[in-house]
């Protein structure tokens, strides 16, 4: 009796083993032939033709100016014609953002050598992240040319990140400046700085969807 007990534990364990390493090893393909379109906070899909008239009034992000860990200023203009992806942290954060960086770290590795793929990090506590500590993370976390770490005027990051980028579900209520912004979401943004998708940067599974979509978005 006590062999066949160990017997079938052996085997629930093998079969466990088998279906994690094939989860682990799915391919991912974009779920659409072509992404969708988003404009609001609900990221309820809208599917629009590249040359429609409906789509040069759609919603796109509006311009921006921020300092990065190089002292740089990042502006549209760095992000022309690029496709890029979005998230909000703090380097500071003991929570969630560890692990959002490290999923980001896939997309970074997944597109080290493409300079027309980008990372956007903004800083909710840019009053705390100066550029020396954005600099001091970003060599503490191998962050590389193509990942931009921004500080710079907190009500700008703050309604970006809530009215540009609906990042943060706020339930019905409203939020202004002393209301934290904390979310764990990435945003991808196209060459035309539409929204094209919307991915949980705690799940690594939703990055490398995330990742497909680029390499789909890309061939657009």
């Amino acid at each position: 009796m006590k062999k066949v007990k160990k017997y079938s534990f052996l085997m629930i364990a093998f079969l466990f083993f088998i279906g994690c390493k094939k989860q682990n090893n799915k391919t991912f393909t974009s779920r659409v032939s072509e992404l969708p379109y988003y404009n609001e906070a609900s990221f309820t899909p809208k599917w629009i033709a590249s040359n429609s008239d409906e789509l040069k009034k759609f919603h796109k992000i509006p311009d921006f100016e921020f300092i990065n860990q190089n002292g740089e200023t990042i502006t549209q203009k760095i992000f022309e014609n690029k496709i890029y992806v979005t998230d909000f942290f703090f380097t500071t954060c003991p929570g969630i953002c560890p692990m959002m960086t490290k999923n980001m770290h896939l997309v970074q590795e997944a597109f080290k050598n493409d300079d027309t793929v980008l990372m956007l990090s903004h800083s909710v506590t840019p009053t705390i992240d100066s550029v020396p500590q954005l600099k001091k993370y970003a060599i503490d976390k191998n962050i590389g040319k193509n990942w931009h770490l921004v500080t710079g005027n907190k009500k700008e990051i703050y309604d970006l990140g809530r009215t540009a980028y609906f990042v943060e579900n706020d339930l019905g209520e409203p939020k202004g400046i002393n209301d934290f912004l904390h979310t764990e979401n990435f945003i991808l943004v196209d060459k035309n700085k539409h929204i094209r998708g919307i991915y949980n940067g705690l799940n690594k599974n939703s990055v490398k969807q995330l990742i497909a979509d680029i390499k789909a978005l890309k061939k657009e």
